[in-house]
């Protein structure tokens, strides 16, 4: 080289031999920290983005938008037009804490929409048109602590539903169309500290016994308690149902046949019994005497007195 200069080149080392890849792995290292910002730091037109909170509130939005930002840990797409979120909507954003769909026209989840968000805790789908959810809808997210579903046209609750959450802390179900919940719905929800169950059309027949006792027993965790009221019948309606005392329900537990019914059937039914073997008894028998004056009436005229001819004896 001129001047006695040597230029410096930085060879990887070779597999297999004894220089240990340090360099290697200071550049893996290095990409692994520097790319993903780089690749995750697209953010929708229409949103803003700071700080992995994605602002997409009120925007006329019809879908969620594809490109939403890969570390993204709050998404905001309050009061769109959203209608259905499609499976694996989210499913690159892993790092997602808070998710809100608050006053859109959400009629449907698909059971695989939230597939991804194991770190998801809060999740906000109030004041939209849900009145179905399936069973596996939660599978995606058992870390949720906060759920909101209030202001839908729920119509039931199926205890599938709410198994998958044994961290949720806040459940609201308020205003929409239940009528009445299935017993030990809320036994898998160990966590449970706020409840809100105002707003419901509950019908307060033997079917709301299950909720009342809940009620009775978790006052501390429903701090609207007195509002969850009775709709129908007519006679209760507002009545809190928390109100409604175990003696309420006593006649729900009563049998189906009282003791006179039992009466009823041991006396009419062994007569019944015997009265219908003597009519099959008697039509037996008259269908065979019709069939034996066929036969005798079917003979020619003369057939007898020839018969009788041929026995005399000669």
């Amino acid at each position: 080289m001129a001047g006695g200069r040597r230029s410096r080149i930085f060879l990887w080392p070779a597999q297999g031999s004894g220089i240990p890849g340090c360099r290697r792995l200071v550049v893996a290292t290095l990409l692994g920290l520097l790319l993903p910002p780089l690749l995750s730091s697209t953010c929708p037109s229409v949103c803003s983005c700071s700080s992995g909170k994605v602002d997409c509130v009120e925007h006329q939005l019809r879908f969620v938008p594809d490109d939403l930002p890969a570390n993204a840990t709050a998404i905001l797409l309050d009061y769109n037009r959203i209608t259905a979120l499609r499976n694996r909507t989210f499913v690159a954003q892993r790092g997602l804490h808070q998710l809100s769909l608050r006053g859109n026209a959400l009629v449907s989840l698909q059971c695989q929409a939230l597939l991804g968000l194991g770190e998801l805790r809060e999740l906000d789908l109030s004041g939209n048109y849900l009145s179905i959810l399936q069973p596996e809808t939660f599978f995606p997210v058992p870390g949720l602590t906060t759920l909101n579903l209030g202001h839908n046209r729920l119509l039931q609750l199926e205890p599938e539903l709410l198994e998958a959450l044994p961290h949720l802390r806040v459940l609201s179900i308020h205003s929409n169309g239940l009528v009445a919940l299935s017993a030990g719905l809320f036994q898998s929800l160990p966590s449970l500290h706020y409840l809100k169950l105002d707003g419901n059309p509950w019908m307060c027949s033997c079917a709301i016994q299950p909720l009342s006792q809940w009620l009775a027993d978790h006052t501390d965790k429903v701090p609207e308690v007195q509002l969850v009221s009775c709709r129908l019948p007519a006679y209760l309606s507002n009545y809190p149902i928390v109100d409604i005392g175990n003696e309420s329900f006593v006649h729900c537990q009563e049998p189906w046949l009282q003791a006179q019914d039992y009466a009823f059937f041991l006396l009419v039914g062994p007569s019944t019994f015997l009265a219908s073997v003597c009519l099959c008894v008697l039509i037996g028998s008259l269908a065979v005497a019709r069939t034996k004056i066929m036969a005798v009436s079917s003979i020619r005229p003369g057939t007898l007195a020839r018969r009788a001819e041929r026995r005399r004896p000669r």
